[in-house]
């Protein structure tokens, strides 16, 4: 068989469990999914109009979901019928025994009214559990507390016995159904559930032979792979890319030249109890007529009435199928690619006990001048995967291309790629560095692109180079045709630094319209990446960075050649250059935030004046120009009015404090020439005050005819520019 094959057998002293379905129908194909479930597919003729299997308990519900019956021949299934499911035991006593916890005198407690009879040393006692109650304990001479006891009461007929649990030495049960639930709810907890089956009976249209084709999804363990990376001589170039998967066995059944397949991707796969009866709550309205009392009144006599007079008359209430191949026989359809050894390589195809290898290529029996056993060319020759992909409903599908037996309770290893792709050997800076006691030094790393038709799942990464292992690593699910980088090392000889400045004062002008700027704010983050080599290298080194994205609108200005992106960083190339031992890279990532302002804000003024002495195009200067100087007249004359208002302010301060002067020595008759001085000097502030007045006056006025000249201009100024303006630094 040109599929390698390791079988591990699992390990023993475990019961083994009953097959999933068991019955006349062979076992024919099994597909296994990253998901915990698996397809399978059973075919085979039985006789009569009644076919039963018997299925594993712990799998019923998923078969459910999914079972579906085909007569190839055109029959058809008319019923599937099985036992239900026995309704959950309501005693309390079993819940008592959960996984370390629960007690004797717990579970005898909540079995009050069920017979039993306690044995103790002298005698045995018989009736019906009524109570189990704590005793207080007794001191002991040296005033240590004994053990906490406890006393049950049992009754039989007219008499009540009472004895203490510490003296009983056994318990018989008398209900059999409870010490059968007892023995259940054991063999749960042990899980020993799976052990249980159940009879599932398929009823067929008419009593003669029928050709079935059964099929059903039930839970399986998920199939594990596992890589390995020869990377190429030149540190760039083809890298061989070989792949295995582990399968696991524990369907209780051997699985005997069956058509296997493996799933990648992310189904969705759940569990749901559609074998357990379900009752459902419905409201007691056996009440409604029995609760309806008419209240009793007190007769009464009534006065002045005629007794001929005659008293008043009273008044008058779906099951899913998966994803599976034509039951009937169809002409092959062409796979999307075989996954055969590369042509390169293909110089023998001998299998690898032929070759002098032994579990594809893992250790080398033959003599010690023979080619080392990580040698390129003897793996890619020792192994044979003969696989095809397929992709089905976003899925990707690897169906090997021969039968396999896989034994039950076994773990097969199965060769699924076989492959050259492009690939190199460089070094990836992640922030933190390589780990504990490496922060600041990158990675080694391979890089290749998944050139196979497969999707890779997560799974761990062998890297040999040189004919030796140098190290392993893992990565997340990779779809074909995409670049992947996996660190396998530590290089310590290459220390890695940053440094991050932010700032946000970059303004531009997007337009003018009826006296409105919309303009574009940038903020900016400029990371320096700086890498030192302890020694100059002789060629040109390559290293990947991985920087965290800033998110929101951030882009890269300017991007730097063969950036890649990945979904919340950039992996950003530069090189070290040969006989150089630094070199250092500026990342910049900027955003466009854009909003609007007022020809009024002072921010407004400096970014036009800016726009101007940055020299634009002569249509575009014509049409600010006028805007720029008025709104620079009004700026002037709002600093003139500012500080004329200003003045003023502090002469009638001065004034004030002088007319507060003049009061203090209005009586007195020996100050009549520093009254006059006061009186003067008060007399020259109301005169400057008064022409400061006159002079706000004017400028306010001036500035009204300005604003309105403004406003006018700025209602007739429609400024859209190819590019957003920039002012100038």
């Amino acid at each position: 068989m040109s599929i390698l094959a390791l079988s591990l057998a699992a390990c023993g002293g475990a019961r083994k469990p009953y097959a999933t379905t068991g019955g006349a129908l062979q076992l024919s194909k099994v597909v296994l999914y990253r998901n915990g479930v698996g397809y399978f597919e059973r075919g085979g003729k039985v006789s009569g109009d009644v076919f039963t299997i018997r299925v594993r308990k712990d799998q019923v519900n998923d078969l459910l979901k999914s079972l579906t019956v085909v007569e190839r021949k055109g029959g058809r299934a008319v019923s599937i019928s099985m036992p239900l499911d026995p309704r959950a035991w309501a005693n309390a006593a079993i819940a008592t025994l959960g996984p370390g916890s629960g007690s004797l005198a717990e579970v005898l407690d909540k079995l009050r009214g069920t017979e039993v009879t306690l044995s103790t040393s002298d005698d045995s006692i018989t009736g019906r559990v009524l109570i189990v109650e704590v005793l207080a304990p007794e001191t002991k001479k040296d005033g240590e507390a004994n053990q906490v006891d406890y006393k049950v009461t049992l009754i039989r007929d007219d008499q009540m016995s009472v004895v203490k649990l510490s003296k009983v030495t056994g318990i018989t049960l008398h209900n059999d159904d409870i010490s059968m639930q007892f023995q259940r709810s054991l063999d749960a907890t042990a899980g020993e559930g799976m052990f249980q089956q159940v009879d599932v009976t398929i009823r067929l249209a008419g009593d003669h032979s029928h050709d079935l084709l059964v099929s059903y999804v039930v839970g399986a363990p998920m199939w594990k792979p596992t890589y390995r990376v020869v990377l190429p001589e030149q540190g760039k170039g083809k890298a061989l890319l070989q792949g295995w998967a582990v399968v696991d066995n524990t369907t209780g059944e051997d699985w005997r030249e069956v058509k296997l397949s493996l799933t990648s991707g992310a189904p969705i796969a759940f569990r749901y109890d559609l074998h357990t009866p379900r009752d459902v709550v419905r409201t007691d309205l056996s009440s409604v007529g029995s609760t309806r009392r008419a209240q009793a009144a007190i007769g009464e006599s009534t006065y002045g009435q005629p007794a001929s007079e005659a008293a008043p008359a009273p008044a008058p209430v779906a099951t899913s199928t998966p994803y599976r191949e034509d039951a009937k026989t169809a002409p092959a359809k062409k796979p999307a690619r075989s996954t055969k050894a590369p042509s390169v390589y293909d110089k023998s195809p001998a299998s690898g006990a032929a070759s002098g290898y032994a579990g594809g290529g893992e250790s080398w029996n033959g003599p010690a001048d023979e080619p080392a056993a990580v040698d390129a060319e003897q793996l890619a020759r020792s192994m044979q995967a003969s696989t095809t992909s397929k992709s089905v409903s976003g899925l990707s599908r690897y169906d090997l291309g021969e039968l396999l037996t896989v034994p039950d309770g076994t773990s097969t290893m199965v060769a699924i790629i076989n492959e050259q792709v492009d690939g190199e050997e460089t070094f990836l800076f992640k922030p933190g560095g390589g780990g504990q006691g490496y922060e600041s030094n990158p990675y080694r790393v391979i890089r290749f692109k998944n050139s196979t038709p497969f999707a890779l799942e997560s799974g761990p990464i062998s890297i040999y180079s040189g004919g030796s292992f140098v190290g392993e690593g893992i990565s997340e699910p990779v779809s074909a045709g995409v670049a992947v980088t996996i660190p396998f090392a530590v290089e310590s000889s290459l220390l890695v630094a940053s440094s991050a400045d932010y700032n946000g004062d970059d303004v531009r002008l997007v337009r003018i319209v009826r006296g409105v700027l919309e303009i574009e704010q940038f903020g900016r983050r400029t990371t320096t990446w700086r890498v030192t080599a302890q020694q100059p290298r002789p060629n040109d080194t390559t290293l990947y960075v991985r920087q965290q994205k800033m998110g929101g609108n951030y882009e890269l200005s300017p991007r730097p050649p063969g950036t890649e992106d990945l979904p919340d960083a950039y992996l950003i190339p530069f090189t070290l250059p040969g006989k150089a031992t630094e070199a250092k890279l500026a990342v910049v990532e900027q955003t466009p935030s854009r909003t609007t302002i007022s020809i009024w804000e002072s921010r407004a003024l400096v970014l036009l004046e800016g726009i101007l002495a940055n020299n634009p195009d002569q249509a575009t200067r014509a049409k600010l120009d006028p805007i720029v100087k008025l709104r620079q007249e009004i700026d002037r004359i709002d600093t003139e009015i500012e500080g004329k208002t200003r003045t003023r302010a502090e002469l009638d301060q001065r004034a004030n404090e002088t007319r507060a002067n003049l009061e203090a020595i209005k009586k007195d008759p020996a100050a009549n020439a520093l009254r006059k001085r006061l009186s003067d000097r008060l007399e020259q502030f109301a005169k400057d005050g008064d022409k400061l007045g006159r002079d706000i006056v004017e400028l306010s006025t001036k500035r009204t005819e300005k604003k309105i000249a403004l406003e006018d201009a700025m209602q007739s100024l429609d400024l859209t520019p190819a590019k957003p303006l920039v002012p100038k630094r």
